[in-house]
């Protein structure tokens, strides 16, 4: 089978949004979501991706075990930015709320020394969004965050980066809607059971067998 590739392109640009929507939402019966939840212990950071010919920023989001809470393409890495993924991410249906500290009586958030985090955490704060969550800048906790960036940077390098960030969203999402079924993170989709992983995209989608 031969395709060019502004078809294929064509195709992302279609079904990736409607693939990440459909895997997070609730399902009917159970009002619960498809992804299985993510543990208490969060892991915030960010890394670049190349939008028209520029360096922009990717702020992404996952638990210990390296399960994707969320990400989000932006122009700019500092506070009002770092708030506005934060503040739009706390509403996902299968995030659990982080662990509290054992030293003291607030919930941790783990992130880089990036200083726009705490402006971030400040400002929610003061809004309500969040109320007692402490910042925890231990560079050695987010290592399990890189190997993710380094996934994303593999797949996105032979693009010759985005053109715009529109595209750069749209494709991003249905990369990590496609990471999230392979790596197991739906209810009753294990990882490495391929046929269950193309059974539930056909299901979703209302494919015929």
């Amino acid at each position: 089978m031969e395709g060019d590739h502004s078809t294929i392109n064509h195709w992302v640009l279609s079904y990736a949004l409607e693939l990440d929507k459909r895997i997070r939402a609730r399902i009917r019966v159970a009002k619960l979501s498809h992804l299985k939840p993510t543990n208490d212990s969060w892991r915030v950071d960010e890394t670049y991706i190349q939008v028209k010919g520029e360096w922009k920023y990717l702020y992404r989001a996952v638990d210990s075990e390296g399960n994707t809470w969320d990400f989000m393409p932006s122009a700019k890495r500092d506070g009002k930015a770092a708030a506005r993924f934060f503040r739009k991410r706390l509403k996902a249906s299968h995030l659990t709320k982080p662990r509290v500290s054992r030293c003291t009586s607030f919930e941790e958030l783990n992130v880089d020394k990036n200083a726009a985090y705490s402006v971030a955490i400040e400002a929610l704060k003061n809004d309500q969004t969040l109320i007692e969550t402490e910042l925890r800048q231990v560079k050695s906790l987010n290592n399990g965050i890189e190997p993710d960036h380094r996934n994303i940077k593999r797949i996105v390098k032979p693009m010759m980066g985005f053109k715009s960030f529109n595209t750069a969203r749209q494709t991003l999402r249905g990369l990590k809607a496609m990471n999230m079924i392979r790596q197991g993170q739906l209810q009753g989709v294990e990882k490495g059971d391929v046929q269950a992983q193309i059974e539930f995209v056909s299901q979703i989608f209302e494919l015929g067998a």
